[in-house]
């Protein structure tokens, strides 16, 4: 057996036994039952996730995966591939979005490159498991190997594994110029969607560029008939090495019980993957925000999330995952540190209330 079927074949369903003592705790703390929404919600799933009975989050880290794409040849972005090694050495000096999100929520961010045109020098915060120097043009042919394809995910599984003592909490990001074309090209595949449904304008593209990228994407779908019911074939000819390394963490994190926040378009096309791969990623998966690409909604039906924010939100990088997790963690301290009825020593609502 393949270390990547492996994987697969031990990622076990969450164990929903300990919800109704979870739902008591929520229901005994001092507010109106349900008051707090989703906090209550995220603090029942974290501890169901992770198996804890008082859970703290301190150790939380954001993943940025970073590759390059053959079909920016084809004019699918605002900008040229030279930016996404260049947005690298931004992540590795701290001045990226995501750093300022991460910083505000308390996350480590670490770059992994997994594709990119570009040969980095070792840095503190960088993690370099390149698969190719790019992927092949998707319009004219596969974007990877199926090898390659699994190389990369695993990539992604070998994050958790070299992080997983003491990790909390994950959060999933992304660069890479060109990247929501083969994103809207996998969800297209999966969901059985027209591409003009699921194709946005990615870095701020004009519609005769929108236009171009949708037969881009339509092009690439004819030319290689991605099978929609085997997602390593979808991955291999329509996908991107940070996708698939995204795939992996998503997977990595169910297989070890670690909670991970998805950030938008182009990190949840990863996690599309991985629970064609496996369905019971879903329960581990947390959607930390709506993107604003139209395709990300048809994303998050699939996989039945519903997103924790909608910001208008579409840099990517692990932005709404850095704001995902703090809203995860303000859960978890709503269910640890606010006090009960009986500690506060406050009256619960009366019998004769409640038969009101």
């Amino acid at each position: 057996m393949g270390r990547l079927q492996e994987i697969l074949k031990n990622i076990k369903p969450i164990d929903e036994s300990r919800g109704p003592a979870i739902q008591a705790r929520l229901d005994n703390l001092t507010k109106p039952l349900g008051s707090l929404g989703r906090l209550e919600e995220l603090a029942k799933r974290y501890c169901l996730i992770t198996g804890k009975d008082k859970p703290v989050i301190r150790n939380k880290i954001i993943f940025t995966f970073a590759g390059d794409h053959g079909v920016t040849g084809e004019g699918v972005s605002a900008f040229p591939k030279e930016v996404t090694p260049q947005m690298v050495y931004n992540f590795l000096r701290g001045g990226a979005g995501v750093n300022v999100l991460a910083r505000h929520c308390g996350a480590r961010v670490i770059v992994v490159d997994v594709g990119v045109d570009h040969d980095f020098e070792p840095a503190e915060g960088l993690e370099i498991r390149k698969v190719a120097r790019g992927t092949k043009n998707m319009a004219v042919g596969p974007a990877m190997t199926r090898e390659e394809a699994e190389q990369a995910i695993l990539a992604g599984v070998e994050m958790v594994e070299k992080y997983k003592d003491g990790l909390d909490i994950i959060g999933t990001g992304d660069m890479g110029i060109g990247n929501t074309t083969p994103s809207s090209a996998i969800v297209s595949v999966i969901t059985g969607t027209e591409p003009e449904l699921v194709t946005g304008r990615g870095t701020g593209i004009d519609d005769a560029s929108l236009k171009g990228k949708v037969a881009v994407i339509k092009k690439a779908i004819a030319a290689n008939r991605p099978d929609p019911k085997d997602a390593m074939d979808v991955l291999a000819k329509v996908g991107g090495f940070e996708i698939a390394a995204i795939a992996g963490l998503v997977l990595g994190a169910a297989l070890h019980r670690i909670p991970v926040v998805v950030d938008g378009f182009i990190s949840t096309a990863g996690a599309l993957i991985a629970a064609e791969l496996n369905p019971l990623v879903r329960g581990y998966i947390i959607a930390g925000h709506q993107s604003v690409e139209i395709g990300h909604r048809k994303m998050l039906e699939h996989l039945e999330q519903r997103p924790l924010l909608d910001l208008n939100l579409r840099l990517g990088e692990g932005t709404g995952a850095a704001l995902g997790i703090s809203l995860v963690e303000a859960g978890v301290k709503i269910l640890m540190e606010m006090a009960t009825f009986a500690d506060a020593g406050v009256s619960e609502k009366s019998e004769e209330t409640v038969k009101k």
